[in-house]
């Protein structure tokens, strides 16, 4: 498996051993760095991220999913914590792994086969796990959803999509042809998106929701959209979409929602001086 940074470049696990680490404006070097307590990593993201104000979906725990001994030096960041995403972190010498889809969704019983493995990996690799769903969705700084309306060009963002009692998403205005939109998230996201042209083809009111909203599109429809860019949805969108009127670009669970975990562990990185990487391990969807 590879580690890969945001540039494009791939590295083996091995690569590690030269302390090269990814930040936001490029690659650092560091020595050992001096440990900063968990607790107080923990309680910053609590801070920022708000986790209590959020219904999430059931089995969903946002915040510190497993702890270590109570230091870091090093934090990782994935999109979904899983088997591979844990090996891969202690690889490359993470105390920290945050991901944006948890360890927990719904009940995890018995601790066998690869969860077994799994619970092995954290123990022995004194990795703790942080996690944050629908609060780094909707975050108006480091979120999912604004950062992807920040690449596509635009910071004046309008509150959208409500769903379980606040807004998780961001609408935006533009002025552009469905085609060079959908290149243009293709260009972002590094795949081409699929396209439901069920709307205009000039898009000017865009709602963005990454992720799998797709299957709540009649909420996107309601807030008077004409494009809605989400990660995935249904095959049964397709003709949804035609009867809505709405143009969807799906850009991809995974690919739509690197951005969160990725500008929070920049935050944390540049608070408490702690080198970070990005795990890239995606799905495919």
């Amino acid at each position: 498996m590879l580690i890969n940074n945001n540039n494009g470049m791939s590295h083996a696990n091995s690569f590690f051993s030269y302390r090269v680490f990814e930040f936001s404006g490029g690659f650092c070097f560091h020595g050992v760095m001096r440990p900063v307590l968990l607790s107080a990593i923990v309680q910053h993201c609590d801070s920022l991220l708000r986790p209590e104000t959020f219904t999430d979906y059931e089995g969903a725990w946002n915040g510190l999913q497993v702890e270590n001994s109570g230091r870091v030096r090093q934090i990782a960041a994935a999109v979904d914590g899983s088997l591979a995403t844990t090996k891969l972190a202690v690889a490359a010498g993470a105390d920290l792994l945050l991901v944006h889809h948890g360890l927990f969704w719904g009940t995890t019983l018995p601790w066998t086969g690869s969860r077994r493995a799994m619970l092995r990996i954290l123990l022995e690799g004194d990795l703790a796990v942080y996690s944050s769903h629908l609060p780094l969705d909707a975050h108006r700084r480091l979120g999912n959803n604004a950062l992807l309306c920040a690449a596509l060009g635009r910071h004046a963002l309008r509150p959208f999509f409500l769903e379980r009692g606040r807004p998780l998403g961001w609408q935006i205005n533009l002025d552009m042809e469905r085609e060079a939109l959908a290149a243009k998230l293709g260009k972002i996201l590094g795949r081409a998106p699929v396209v439901l042209p069920g709307g205009p083809p000039r898009c000017r009111r865009v709602g963005v929701v990454t992720g799998g909203a797709g299957s709540h599109m009649r909420t996107a429809a309601a807030e008077g959209v004409d494009t809605f860019i989400t990660g995935e949805g249904p095959h049964h969108t397709f003709a949804l979409a035609e009867e809505l009127g709405l143009n969807v670009l799906y850009g991809g669970h995974y690919a739509t929602e690197t951005f969160g975990v990725k500008a929070l562990a920049a935050a944390l990185s540049r608070k408490f001086q702690v080198p970070w990487v990005f795990l890239d391990h995606p799905s495919g969807l």
